[in-house]
């Protein structure tokens, strides 16, 4: 098997709109840690690049720590221009506050508006320039679960989708389906957060083979932790 660089986003990302407030979600980022230590495990070179969560980095794997939708885009970009894959598990908030003040937002016996803008979409840039490169992507859904994945691959130009639902988030298990770029989808397949993982980071490998992928990327510089 040859080594692949692999680009692997995981956790929630916070937009904040106030110094100490801030609009996010639930996710754990346990699924993107598991992928990415076993991705390591499997001889790979890994860059995770993971919002704020409450995990140790896997052993073998460079951490890149952000916070915002907007420096997860920037650094995932700058990492995938060296990688053969990317697999996309981040819960990126899809908007973020239109302004964010320079200092606490104080409490007022009135209702307040907060105006939204849409963030960048990383996995659909990531898909609009991978080439021969492998993308894969996660969908959180919880109706109407597999028109929504396959407008997301079609959308986003994804190699194949990864359907989820609410129901794995923060646990240690998951169920999920797979979809590929051919239409097919798998049976759905429940376990580990490990277990599932390693078959993910298989399927890249499969993707990646049968995309005629060159060889190996050069190690590009990861950004320190925070």
């Amino acid at each position: 098997m040859k080594s692949l660089r692999i680009l692997v986003t995981a956790g929630p990302t916070r937009e904040f709109f106030d110094t100490v407030r801030f609009i996010s979600n639930a996710s754990s980022g346990k699924m993107g840690y598991a992928i990415a230590g076993a991705a390591a495990a499997r001889g790979h070179q890994v860059a995770l690049v993971s919002g704020p969560v409450e995990l140790a980095s896997p052993q073998g794997v460079h951490l890149a720590s952000v916070v915002s939708a907007e420096e997860m885009f920037v650094v995932s970009s700058t990492l995938f221009e060296d990688c053969d894959a990317a697999i996309m598990t981040a819960a990126v908030c899809d908007y973020r506050p239109a302004r964010s003040l320079h200092h606490k937002l104080q409490k007022q016996a009135r209702a307040r508006q907060i105006k939204l803008v849409p963030t960048r979409d990383i996995c659909a840039h990531l898909g609009a320039v991978k080439g021969h490169r492998v993308v894969v992507g996660f969908a959180m859904e919880d109706h109407d679960h597999h028109a929504h994945a396959e407008a997301k691959l079609a959308r986003k130009r994804c190699d194949a989708v990864v359907l989820n639902g609410p129901g794995n988030v923060a646990s240690d298990e998951a169920t999920i389906e797979v979809l590929t770029a051919d239409g097919r989808w798998s049976e759905p397949r429940s376990g580990s957060k490990g277990r599932l993982a390693e078959e993910i980071v298989r399927l890249t490998e499969r993707l990646h083979q049968a995309r005629g992928g060159g060889g190996p990327c050069r190690q590009p510089a990861v950004p320190t932790d925070r």
